[in-house]
Formats: C-alpha cells, sequence, structure tokens
C-alpha cells in the first residue's frame, strides 16, 4: 500500500486513516483482510505507533475495520456488497432513551460574552432585515466550518438558514413535493414522523438493524426519497456503518431520488473526527444535508440550516425564496462570531474529551 504522508500537514493521522480507508473502498484489503500491524505501519510512515493507533480507532468508529484481540486490524468494509440482508438489532437498543441524553449546552459566560460582543460592535446591524436564506456572513461562516469539519465542500448560495430543524423539514417537503414517497427510519424520531403525517405524505418507514436500514426493506422500498440519520439515530441510537453509507448512496444513485441528511449530534462523536457524512461522499448532487445548533449550544437556541444540491437551488428560488428568513438577525450575528472565533469548535473539542474520558472509565 501507499504510506507516503506529507510531513508538512498535520495532523499525522488523519492522513493515515485516509491513505488506509482509500486502501479498503478500493477492494486492495477485501473484507475480512488482515490490515497492517500498528507497528509496521509507524515504521513505514515513521510516525509512531500511538499516531497508528488513533487511525485505526476512526476507521473502526466509522466501520471500516475492526479490532479482533490478539490478532490485529481487519477490514470489514463490503464494497460491493450491495444491499445484503443485516441482522436484527437488538432489542435493548432499538430505544435509547431521554435519560441518555447529554448535557453538551455550551457555557452560559462564554456565550454572554459573546453576546456583549455582538450588541457592542454590531448594534445598528441586529436591527436589520436578514437576507431570506440568512446573513451572507453566518452563511459563509457555516461554509468554512463544514469544510473544515465535515469535509463538505459546498457553496454559500446552497445554505438555507432556518429556526429550527422542524421548519426547515416542512420546506423540504413543499420543495420536492407531496405527490413523492417518503421513506424514514423505524423507530424514528417521533416528532419527525409527525411532521411528514401532517404534510400529508405518503411515508414508508423502514426498520433499522445493527448498522443501519435494513437492506431487504430498503431495495423493495417505492420511496424517492429517504430521511436518514446516518451517524445516531434517536431514539435506537444505530450508527450506520460505513458499508451501510455507501449503500444509501447507490440507493440514490437510481431513479433521481434524494437522501435528506439529519447530522444531528455527529459533532460530538468520542473520536477527533466525526464519521463520514452521505453529503461529503456522494458525487450525484442529490444529498441535502441538515444540522442544529438546539443541542451544541442551547434548545432553546432556535437555529438550524441546511445544504441543498445544486440541481435544486432553482426549485427552491422558485417556491420558497420568497420566505423570510425566521432567525433573529442578532442570533445569526451572534453564531458567526462564534464559529469565526473559534469558541464554537472549542467547545465541541472540550465536549468529546470529556465523553472520551468518560468512555475510558467505563473500559
Amino acid at each position: 500500500m501507499n504510506t507516503y504522508i506529507d510531513r508538512e500537514k498535520r495532523p499525522y493521522y488523519l492522513q493515515i486513516y485516509r491513505l488506509l480507508r482509500e486502501e479498503i473502498i478500493s477492494g486492495a484489503f477485501p473484507c475480512n483482510g488482515k490490515l497492517p500491524s500498528r507497528r509496521l505501519l509507524a515504521e513505514e510512515t515513521g510516525v509512531s505507533t500511538v499516531t497508528v493507533e488513533h487511525a485505526y480507532e476512526l476507521l473502526c468508529e466509522e466501520g471500516y475495520a475492526e479490532a479482533r484481540e490478539r490478532s490485529g486490524y481487519y477490514a470489514v468494509f463490503r464494497p460491493a456488497d450491495a444491499f445484503s440482508v443485516s441482522e436484527e438489532m437488538p432489542a435493548e437498543q432499538r430505544i435509547m432513551g431521554a435519560e441518555e441524553q447529554e448535557d453538551t449546552g455550551f457555557s452560559a459566560p462564554l456565550l454572554a460574552r459573546a453576546m456583549r460582543r455582538v450588541l457592542s460592535e454590531q448594534e445598528e446591524r441586529i436591527l436589520q432585515r436578514s437576507p431570506n436564506c440568512g446573513l451572507l456572513e453566518l452563511r459563509t461562516a457555516l461554509r468554512n466550518y463544514l469544510a473544515r469539519n465535515r469535509g463538505i465542500q459546498t457553496e454559500v448560495r446552497q445554505i438555507v438558514i432556518g429556526s429550527g430543524a422542524e421548519y426547515l423539514y416542512g420546506q423540504i417537503i413543499t420543495l420536492l413535493g407531496r405527490e413523492r414517497i417518503y421513506a424514514i427510519e423505524s423507530p424514528a424520531y417521533e416528532k419527525l414522523e409527525q411532521i411528514y403525517h401532517a404534510a400529508g405524505v405518503t411515508l414508508r418507514m423502514l426498520p433499522l438493524t445493527r448498522d443501519g436500514i435494513d437492506s431487504a426493506a430498503l431495495l423493495s422500498t417505492d420511496a424517492s426519497v429517504l430521511h436518514t440519520t446516518p451517524y445516531r439515530s434517536y431514539p435506537s441510537g444505530v450508527t450506520a456503518s460505513a458499508s451501510k453509507r455507501h449503500e444509501y448512496i447507490r440507493w440514490a444513485g437510481e431513479k433521481e431520488r434524494i437522501l435528506i441528511e439529519s447530522d444531528h449530534d455527529a459533532e460530538f462523536a468520542v473520536f477527533s473526527k466525526p464519521a463520514e457524512t452521505l453529503c461529503s461522499l456522494s458525487d450525484r448532487d442529490n444529498v441535502i444535508y441538515l444540522n442544529t445548533f438546539s443541542k451544541s449550544i442551547s434548545p432553546a437556541f432556535r437555529v438550524a440550516y441546511m445544504v441543498l444540491p445544486k440541481q435544486l437551488l432553482q426549485e427552491y428560488e422558485k417556491k420558497l425564496g420568497f420566505y423570510s428568513c425566521t432567525v433573529p438577525t442578532f442570533e445569526q450575528l451572534l453564531l458567526t462570531d462564534l464559529l469565526n472565533s473559534g469558541d464554537f469548535e472549542r467547545h465541541i473539542n472540550r465536549v468529546r474529551r470529556r465523553k472520551r474520558r468518560e468512555a475510558e472509565k467505563k473500559i
């Protein structure tokens, strides 16, 4: 395998992770094939075994590899294994429960400081009307954040700001049309199911297994829109494996299908790099990406955003372009400040470190 890493670029473990991931996806390491040992890979790349271990942790977290006791690491990704029937999800995993929701809210003193800064520096701007899709500054900050942290390369014009994910879900239904058949995971977030029923669309419930939506159910559905939460579906807690995420993309590549990806909670993955998004993996311009700040900042902070495929921009402008932005200008400027100052990402990293320590104590 290619073991070249660029000494001018850090972190090294991400470079090693990407090299291994590409080798696994290409089939150079087939499913159940043994991957190079940490020691061997460390010698070939000239880095420490700890660095290599971090790369393997990411591969395992995303479902490309697995560690086997006293044996090493093995590839578990099947690039050609489309629509294979998965094992049923165990009953104890089906309902995560409200008691498991974590405290990931933003520091109140830091938030208050940012508010004062915005009030002081932007006192005239906060009373001005926002453009319909949201402030240019915020959409630019989000574009840069997504490129840095989620591997999503997008343009500012593709980003739409709205007051919560529920509001944006309604916009998506209007955009795509009520005559389509929609599919969601089962079990699903109750409010999501209620939104689709309230819109009067035909809804299909696709059962979840251990690693994502059941392959047979996905293959046989007559839906043309799939709404999924690949990172951690609520309330089941199921995370889609790497093979399953590629399966979703293959499914959407046929018959002008659309994927709606809710990336809720992904920022708080235990390891340094959250799982890959469908939006970053797909090259077909057919994924609508959504995220919200209700957990990363506060449930009272009703700001969400979506990234639309370029092919839908003209239709969005035609059907929904006249809608005023539902997020106050002050809140948009506040979020822009948090993103541009680095306060938001430092908060995310603090929560990740805390969760990692808690996870290590349980081992």
